[in-house]
């Protein structure tokens, strides 16, 4: 772990963000024998024990690697080596003894959970997930140390092994316990119990990389510690605290913005039960087994620059580097745009032939219309995201809190409009998710103008990617449809139109110089496109 390069923030955002784009890809191709194995009633007992799971998660873990990646890269900025380690041990222990808390809690109410959204199979699935929470816990403070050291390689490589091996895990498990209940009345809570052990299995070899890599440079570090010469040594009750202080705002933002899908699932159960619905579990399983997780696919660019950016945001603002912050605020937002604007467009125009192609045995017309209906929701979320992880970087930690609390708040009065009085369904579930997004973005945008004096820039960001898209999108439909009525494959259509798509795109954002050569080169991989670009005369 060698000294970090000044504004490697986005180069290292683009390694996590590439680990956690293949990490959900795998994710959504296991989903599909998953669901053919317990079906979308299966796959809603699945969902539901995620719920609450996450929930856990975040109030355990998953503030704990953006807290600490800020507090040791606030203080290796400073050189305070010993008070970085002492953070990180600190926080080790913290986190264990809350994860485990987590984890008895979850496990022993796992039927109060299950009554709560009317679906009491839901219980067995999630008393098989609850240990993953401890495991979670310990593994995010090791995250956080990597990357509050600005290296995301560690993260990354573990965050693979852990999907794949979830991946094979969950579906044999799912498959086998099918077998072995299927004689019981929840004989698909069972086959959700094997998806959700997978978690578990994902979770532990996840931990062992990260104890591999931090032992290997574990000689390394206690180097630097030994030659701290600060001298401002801070107790372990005040790291404690530092954590504690650090860890709450975080905790509250984060559990307020995982809330929405929390509050949507009870909200769902308890109205779809009143209206003596008997398609509850079916209809949550489309909505959040398809729409959700393809919609999030993209939104984990923004996730993992969030994750780059708190640390790098953190030291460039602990210098008083004013100009700094806001020419990564601006990067890091318009690099995110540039991908989020077009997944959105092309989810949208492309929903039935993904659907076609992922879940062909399921239902098919209705997954498909709620991702035309709101592949919008990815830019909000993308751009929601980073922008929380802006506001954390500096120092406004209150603000994800409030913005996501008062957006909560209007979510949950639009949703039981939608549900209870126009009896809007599935659809009802995703214009309530748009609306959530939405307003996270308005109270974020204005949040970053008012504490960073940071006035964002609207062309090259927002309208002329836009304009790109749209065009690419016209271009993938077109191209799609024509390939499909010359050779009728989806695969093989859809592949070529997603290709026609991303070289058109790419080619628009050059020559409208949306993009330009020096924005180019701080990507990564910059200067090798530049000189392809040059080659055929795209750049001058």
């Amino acid at each position: 772990m060698g000294k970090s390069k000044k504004n490697n923030y986005l180069i290292q955002g683009s390694i996590l963000a590439v680990s956690s784009i293949v990490s959900r890809f795998i994710g959504m191709l296991y989903r599909i024998p998953l669901t053919n194995i317990v079906g979308d009633t299966g796959m809603g007992y699945y969902s539901s024990a995620y719920e609450l799971y996450n929930l856990a998660l975040i109030l355990s873990s998953y503030s704990i690697p953006t807290a600490v990646s800020k507090l040791v890269s606030s203080m290796e900025s400073k050189k305070q080596y010993r008070n970085a380690h002492k953070v990180f041990l600190c926080a080790l222990k913290l986190s264990a003894a809350v994860g485990l808390l987590m984890s008895i809690f979850v496990y022993a109410f796992a039927g109060t959970w299950a009554a709560l959204v009317k679906s009491a199979p839901v219980a067995v699935p999630l008393r098989v997930l609850a240990p993953t929470i401890f495991v979670f816990a310990v593994m995010g403070v090791f995250r956080g140390y990597f990357q509050g050291k600005h290296t995301m390689v560690p993260t990354a490589f573990s965050q693979l092994i852990e999907q794949v091996v979830n991946a094979f895990v969950s579906v044999y498990a799912a498959y086998r316990l099918m077998q072995i209940h299927n004689a019981s009345v929840d004989m698909e809570a069972y086959g959700a119990a094997g998806g959700t052990f997978g978690s578990f299995a994902g979770a532990v070899f996840g931990l062992l990389t990260l104890l591999f890599v931090y032992a290997i440079n574990h000689g390394y570090i206690r180097k630097k510690v030994r030659k701290d010469r600060v001298g401002d040594e801070r107790s372990t009750a005040g790291i404690l605290r530092l954590i504690v202080l650090t860890v709450i705002p975080i905790i509250l933002s984060q559990t307020i913005y995982q809330l929405s899908g929390t509050v949507d699932n009870t909200v769902f159960g308890q109205i779809m039960d009143a209206q003596r619905n008997e398609e509850t579990s079916f209809l949550w399983g489309i909505y959040s087994n398809k729409y959700r997780m393809l919609t999030n696919l993209p939104v984990a660019v923004a996730t993992a620059l969030g994750a780059s950016i708190v640390p790098a945001l953190a030291n460039t603002y602990a210098v008083g580097d004013d100009d700094g912050v806001r020419e990564k605020i601006a990067s890091s937002v318009k690099f995110n745009m540039l991908i989020a604007i077009p997944a959105a467009v092309g989810m949208g125009v492309l929903a039935e032939p993904i659907i076609r192609l992922l879940f062909p045995s399921t239902e098919i017309e209705l997954s498909a219309r709620l991702l035309q209906f709101g592949s919008i929701a990815i830019v909000f979320f993308a751009y929601s995201t980073i922008t929380n992880g802006v506001l954390q970087g500096i120092d406004q930690m209150r603000l994800p809190v409030i913005h996501a609390a008062l957006s909560l708040g209007v979510h949950v009065a639009v949703l039981f409009l939608l549900l209870w009085v126009f009896r809007m369904g599935a659809y009802g579930l995703v214009i309530g998710n748009v609306t959530y997004a939405l307003g996270v973005c308005v109270l974020n945008w204005m949040g970053i103008g008012k504490h960073a004096n940071y006035r964002q820039e609207v062309r090259t960001t927002f309208v002329m990617p836009s304009l790109c898209a749209a065009i690419m999108g016209a271009v993938a439909y077109i191209t799609y449809h024509g390939m499909y009525s010359v050779l009728p494959k989806n695969m093989t259509a859809l592949i070529v139109a997603i290709v026609a798509a991303l070289l058109c795109y790419a080619c628009l954002l050059v020559v409208t110089r949306t993009v330009s050569e020096q924005e180019l080169l701080g990507f990564p991989k910059g200067r090798m496109l530049v000189r392809v670009l040059k080659k055929i005369h795209l750049l001058s």
